[in-house]
């Protein structure tokens, strides 16, 4: 929510900023919901596997539900938490038979508040759950399907949310974050309301060390590598790359290629991004 900053009582300090975490009202997980974070980082008999992260504080995996499958269930918001693995907040729902579920926290949300997930029509607010036949045209939503069924795979990201264009015959248009336009089946659900937690970008991380509490370790260029390290690699002073065009560290062409394949998804997409647009928000 909003961003804090404090007076410049050192250098990291002055250039960072922290969230307030006003929104959040339970500070421990619910336990039954989590899981053990194993690393997945790091070298791999000798070799590094996943570059530029290890390390960090530790963490527990929350258990969020994408499918919301309890169908004409109602439940209630006991709390707003902080997970550690992601920009939005999470709900803690306790439905009427007594289960209990993480689902990520739409912008309004309050504890106290009831939600359901239905496969029919019902009440527009917040944090209820629909096929997208069934939802306004215009509305925000997130947590969309790709695949009826699949769970959610578009707009999870804190901040994030897609706009409901139209539904015309078996599709609805949507609007992602970054100007794309694509078809998905109606009966795709999808979330009302967008995720909380649209602050997050305007926070800055400061100094390095921050950086590597989150897991995240250096970043430096290709040609300053040794050659068994990057292609561009090797060489002494500022020489150049030594290639005719510039490569991943896999060897591949980088920079202006195009990466994605062709998809049986492409006949979707009504129209592309546009180049050069910052999408805002984290997944």
């Amino acid at each position: 929510m909003p961003v804090k900053r404090y007076h410049p009582t050192s250098a990291g300090r002055r250039l960072s900023s922290v969230d307030t975490f006003d929104d959040v009202t339970k500070q421990r997980p619910e336990k039954s919901l989590t899981i053990p974070r194993k690393e997945f980082a790091g070298r791999s008999r000798g070799k590094i596997t996943v570059r530029h992260k290890g390390g960090g504080a530790k963490q527990r995996i929350r258990l969020v539900d994408g499918l919301r499958h309890k169908f004409d269930v109602p439940a209630v918001v006991k709390a707003i938490e902080y997970d550690p693995n992601r920009g939005a907040r999470l709900a803690l729902l306790v439905y009427r038979d007594g289960a209990k579920s993480y689902i990520v926290a739409p912008l309004g949300l309050k504890v106290g508040d009831a939600v359901v997930s239905t496969r029919g029509k019902g009440d527009i607010q917040i944090g209820n759950r629909f096929p997208l036949e069934h939802i306004p045209v215009g509305l925000m939503v997130h947590d969309v399907e790709l695949t009826p069924g699949k769970g959610a795979q578009i707009a999870r990201g804190a901040g994030t949310g897609v706009q409901l264009m139209a539904v015309e015959g078996p599709y609805a248009t949507l609007k992602l974050p970054s100007g794309e336009m694509r078809l998905v089946f109606k009966s795709c659900m999808a979330t009302i309301g967008q995720t909380s937690n649209p602050d997050r970008r305007l926070i800055r991380w400061g100094k390095a060390g921050r950086s590597r509490h989150r897991g995240i370790r250096p970043t430096v260029r290709g040609k300053v590598m040794n050659p068994v390290d990057h292609p561009h690699g090797g060489g002494e002073g500022r020489n150049s790359i030594g290639l005719k065009h510039p490569k991943t560290p896999q060897g591949k062409p980088a920079l202006g290629v195009k990466t994605r394949r062709r998809k049986a998804s492409d006949a979707l997409i009504i129209q592309r991004r546009p180049k050069g647009r910052f999408v805002g928000g984290a997944s």
